[in-house]
């Protein structure tokens, strides 16, 4: 089979709305595994790429959430204010220097021991967007203000302290239901439980 790129034939792109971000329609010819082409349509959604990070306390083991309004769920049937790890896009920068920037803005914490697990395409059937996963520490030391966003970017968040065992409880119960959120707690259970093992 011919490699992706050669499969791909873009016929047209088309700007729908450029205001918050970009969404585009993309008309292209596709390449069948049978070797037959079909032409699609597909509507892209681009908004850049993103960091997130879950914070966890350097000796409990706690972790530091924040609780912000999100339209999108709002108007899907949630009561909008979701759970999440602290998160935000590049905008130019690394994803590890924006992280941290992003974890301190939200939080009120600098972070100590930043380190990348993985990154992922959260909804490739729309959304450009990659998101790059991290994990770091905080504790009292490291407290620079009370955290709770931009004001000016329209950002009102509550920050969340709990047991990281809570947070997965909350996940089961359908508390907390931010993708990059769960996928961070679970990550960090596995790996308590591995080491666990381990020991």
């Amino acid at each position: 089979m011919a490699a992706t790129r050669e499969r791909v034939r873009i016929v047209d792109t088309t700007v729908l709305s450029d205001d918050w971000y970009v969404l585009r329609k993309v008309t292209f010819d596709f390449l069948r595994r049978d070797g037959t082409w079909q032409r699609l349509s597909r509507e892209t959604y681009d908004r850049g790429n993103g960091a997130t990070i879950l914070l966890r306390h350097a000796e409990t083991g706690d972790v530091l959430l924040t609780r912000q309004f999100r339209m999108p769920a709002f108007v899907s049937g949630h009561d909008g204010m979701l759970l999440e790890a602290a998160a935000g896009l590049l905008d130019d920068e690394t994803p590890e220097a924006r992280i941290r920037a992003e974890a301190e803005e939200e939080t009120g914490y600098r972070v100590r021991g930043v380190r990348k697990v993985f990154e992922a395409f959260m909804s490739p059937g729309s959304v450009t967007e990659k998101l790059h996963f991290f994990v770091g520490e905080y504790d009292a030391s490291l407290r620079t203000g009370a955290g709770g966003g931009v004001a000016e970017e329209g950002e009102d968040l509550e920050v969340v302290e709990m047991p990281l065992q809570a947070a997965l409880d909350a996940v089961e119960r359908g508390e907390i239901v931010d993708a990059k959120t769960i996928m961070l707690l679970q990550y960090v259970a596995l790996r308590d439980t591995a080491g666990a093992r381990a020991a």
